[in-house]
């Protein structure tokens, strides 16, 4: 049977060139990752301010963490506006917020309770513009270009944590921490500013946005919410997309303390901290580059269980090299995701996407906040190794559970199954 135009259009693979070329994605993807170096800056200048000015490392990690769990109350309770409002406006605004939060932080002393409920209030509107912001790029892209529109973001994202994290090691050191939440701010208002001026101002008509509505924010986010997690395949591909990271990545919230429990030379915790970042860009580079979509899609099963199945290796406790290579392979299979991006788009109705967006982002970072807090209480009891062999080991059983609704032999859900609920 020969292929029909819709089956050549889903087994087409993009080029990174190609969606490089879209003009509208290329300001958003550019003026995120400078926002993620600015995020990852002022995250870690902020937790050095607070330990210097307290000394307690209890309030350094709540200042290292403040401004993620809030961001899923902010989703449920604000994330309809970012399908109900003009996108440039929202998303230069959210810029905007955050370069305001870092001048303040920098700028006035503020008691320590004061500052984490500022960071705290800020990243509830979080959301509301990265939904927007992947709305747009939703809408910019199609096909697999979307998918590999997504991989371009997870690759910038996570080099650009990394340059984030050493910026602020040495902006901290060159320039004091205050002088470093200074330069992060800078980095946000160039953001706000290259939105405000090379987006274009869309109409209601041309994002889908629905204005106004039928009801207050809070309202119809609350709504908006409840329908996207009672639809059977919205939630299942929401969880996928959740589990296996939250498991990984408190994993790695433990890694300072396994490198401390095994007695590791003094900075080889980072060299550990590194590997699972490297294994994400190469897994992304990889899968996204060289497997058509299909074969992504049919892969999402085994990549679950490769980021989960290196990790159960730290139940023998083993040495920096043996424990490198296991985090530099649990690192490949975070490119799961990819195999989920189309399916998951397929399953948003039109007039929600900004906050089906918006709330996959924050959950995410919720549960990454959580998840190192939960096994850190774990480690106390059975040691950092066992942690994390657990975690791995959980990741693997979130496989399982993926495959008994998302078969390996088939490519992804059908079109037709998309609108499913209990």
């Amino acid at each position: 049977m020969p292929p029909t135009a819709e089956s050549a259009q889903v087994s087409h693979r993009a080029t990174y060139r190609e969606v490089l070329a879209e003009p509208r994605f290329r300001l958003l993807f550019s003026t995120r990752a400078v926002a993620i170096t600015a995020d990852a800056l002022r995250i870690t200048t902020f937790s050095v301010l607070v330990f210097s000015s307290t000394g307690s490392a209890l309030l350094s990690a709540v200042a290292f963490g403040i401004g993620f769990i809030p961001q899923l109350f902010g989703s449920l309770l604000l994330g309809s506006l970012a399908d109900r409002l003009p996108p440039r406006a929202l998303i230069t605004g959210g810029y905007a917020l955050t370069c305001a939060t870092a001048l303040l932080l920098a700028l006035v002393r503020m008691p320590v309770a004061a500052s984490l409920g500022v960071v705290a209030l800020v990243s509830l509107a979080t959301p509301l513009f990265h939904g927007a912001s992947s709305r747009l790029v939703a809408q910019s892209l199609e096909g697999d270009a979307y998918v590999l529109g997504r991989s371009l973001n997870n690759i910038a994202g996570a080099g650009a944590q990394l340059f984030g994290l050493a910026l602020g090691g040495a902006a901290v050191a060159a320039l004091g921490p205050h002088r470093a939440l200074a330069v992060s701010a800078v980095l946000y208002l160039g953001c706000a500013l290259a939105i405000r001026i090379r987006l274009p101002r869309l109409q209601p008509g041309e994002f889908g946005g629905t204005p106004g509505g039928d009801g207050g924010a809070v309202r119809a986010s609350l709504r908006g919410a409840g329908l996207l997690l009672r639809g059977r395949t919205v939630r299942r591909l929401m969880l996928a997309q959740w589990l296996p990271v939250a498991l990984v990545a408190g994993a790695e919230g433990i890694i300072v303390a396994y490198a401390g429990e095994r007695r590791f030379a003094p900075g080889w915790y980072a060299v550990l901290m590194g590997c699972l970042p490297v294994g994400m860009l190469v897994g992304d580079l990889l899968v996204g580059r060289f497997l058509r979509p299909p074969t992504r899609e049919r892969l999402v099963v085994p990549l679950v269980a490769l980021a989960g199945l290196p990790l159960i290796g730290f139940a023998a406790e083993p040495g920096v090299g043996v424990s490198s290579c296991l985090l530099l392979l649990s690192g490949l299979g975070y490119a799961y995701g990819l195999g989920l991006q189309r399916p998951f788009l397929d399953a948003l109705p039109q007039d929600g996407q900004g906050q089906a967006f918006g709330l996959l982002g924050s959950g995410s970072m919720t549960l990454q906040g959580v998840g190192p807090v939960c096994l850190g209480a774990v480690a106390a009891v059975i040691g950092t190794g066992g942690a994390i062999a657990l975690a791995g080991g959980a990741a693997v059983l979130t496989a399982g559970w993926i495959l008994t609704w998302h078969p390996p032999a088939s490519p992804a859900l059908a079109p037709s199954r998309v609108v499913s609920s209990e």
